[in-house]
Formats: C-alpha cells, sequence, structure tokens
C-alpha cells in the first residue's frame, strides 16, 4: 500500500453525534485547488486504525478527499476478536446512533472547502462494508456506495425508489462469513428497490481479502481470513472504475 505522500494533507477531525466525540481522520491532496470528490471511509470491526489511515491516504492519492469515520467513537479501537466483537455489536445494537455517525461524517465533508458536495460516495470493509450498505438503503444522499467483503445483512428493506446511490459490491466467493442466502437476498432486495447494483464475486477469495494482516489475524483467532494482493489490486482498480462514472 502507499504510504502518505508529500502532498497530502491529513488530519484529526473531532465530530460530534449524538453526544459522541468521533475520532474521524481526513486526508486529501493539499497540493490542487479545484473542487474534488469526497469519499467516506468505514472500518473493519477492529476500528479506526493504520490499515484504514492508508486506505484513506490512496483515495487521497487518487485525487479524493478521504474521511475516516470513526463509528466507535472517541478513536476506540480492538486488537482482539472478543473487543471487536463488543464495539461493532454496540453499534449494530442501535442503527439509529450509526446513521447519526454516519450522517455527521456525511455532513463534515459535505461542508468542507474543496469539496464537490453533490459528489460524495462511500466504501466500506466488513462491518464498514455493512454500514454503507446500510446507508445506501436508507437513502442517504451518495452518489455512490462500495462493500469489499462486507456483511450484506439488511437493517432496513428500501422503498421501491429510494435507494439514492449506486451500488457496488466486492464479494470474496470462499467467504465462509457470508452465506450465500445472503448473497441471495441482498440481490433480491436491490432489484425490489430499483437499485442499481453492481455485484462482483471473486472466485477464490476469503473474507478479509483486502487486508494484508488477514493472514495473521486469521491464523493467530482462528477465523477463516486472509489477504489476496491479486483480488485486493482487482477490487481496487473496480472501485476507481465504479468512482470515475458515478463522479462523471
Amino acid at each position: 500500500m502507499s504510504e502518505t505522500g508529500s502532498n497530502l494533507h491529513t488530519e484529526t477531525v473531532r465530530l460530534s453525534a449524538d453526544g459522541t466525540e468521533l475520532e474521524c481522520y481526513l486526508a486529501y491532496d493539499d497540493q490542487s485547488d479545484a473542487s474534488r470528490p469526497g469519499v467516506l471511509v468505514v472500518h473493519e470491526w477492529w476500528g479506526l486504525n493504520d490499515y484504514i489511515r492508508r486506505r484513506a491516504h490512496m483515495l487521497a492519492e487518487l485525487g479524493f478527499a478521504a474521511l475516516a469515520v470513526d463509528m466507535y467513537g472517541a478513536g476506540e479501537v480492538a486488537d482482539n476478536p472478543d473487543d471487536a466483537g463488543r464495539l461493532m455489536n454496540g453499534v449494530l445494537g442501535d442503527m439509529s446512533q450509526a446513521e447519526s455517525r454516519m450522517g455527521a461524517a456525511l455532513e463534515y465533508l459535505q461542508n468542507h472547502d474543496g469539496v464537490d458536495s453533490q459528489r460524495i460516495g462511500a466504501i466500506g470493509y466488513c462491518f464498514g462494508g455493512a454500514m454503507v450498505l446500510h446507508a445506501a438503503r436508507t437513502g442517504m444522499p451518495l452518489a455512490g456506495v462500495v462493500s469489499f467483503h462486507g456483511a450484506l445483512g439488511s437493517a432496513h428493506t428500501p422503498a421501491p425508489g429510494s435507494v439514492r446511490a449506486k451500488v457496488m459490491v466486492c464479494h470474496g466467493a470462499d467467504d465462509v462469513l457470508v452465506p450465500e442466502d445472503g448473497v441471495t437476498a441482498l440481490k433480491g432486495e436491490m432489484q425490489a428497490a430499483g437499485a442499481d447494483l453492481r455485484f462482483i464475486s471473486y472466485p477464490g477469495a476469503l473474507h478479509g481479502f483486502t487486508n494484508p494482516e488477514a493472514d495473521a489475524n486469521g491464523k493467530k483467532y482462528g477465523l477463516p481470513l486472509a489477504y489476496s494482493e491479486d483480488t485486493d489490486k482487482r477490487s481496487w482498480q473496480e472501485m476507481q472504475v465504479f468512482f470515475k462514472e458515478v463522479f462523471a
């Protein structure tokens, strides 16, 4: 992955949502004065860690303003599955809280100097994939969302015509953490809602295929995780093509 380029401006952005302080992370190329698209980046169940910051850097290097969203509050991160599960389930147990936190991050980007408020999207990984899909399902004003090895289950069934964002799902065909009936349900739900869905399934890819730390975490905790360099690169390229279209 790319390291921070010399032209990148990065900073911690503190936002408030329902009385909770969120320690988000902003990255963009400060050598350009052009109005740029914005992208929200939503973390895995581990929280907003260095991996997610690197993804924000990579988006900034592509010309986006990237805001990594602290969905747990106070910058809290986990280094083991028990804590990660506790933090994640705390958010999933109160989706109105999740919507408030996503909304605060979106509002920040919409009002940021140099960001085109009409060209904002979102990407998410694992838990974050579920969050950006929920944002699309609930009609958040996003141009497009991309889920990377995200959970597909729905906490909200969108009405026909209510999904405003175009949706791309990058899914590992061998991801045993996402049941096949979940894939079928998502496709049916999006079709019923009249949503623009692009579903890409990568043969041989497991959960966590974009994260180089997935192999070590899988072995350490006995989880079916694995990094795939080829799938990582292919899905990142697919994302770039997708955003080029939705931000045109």
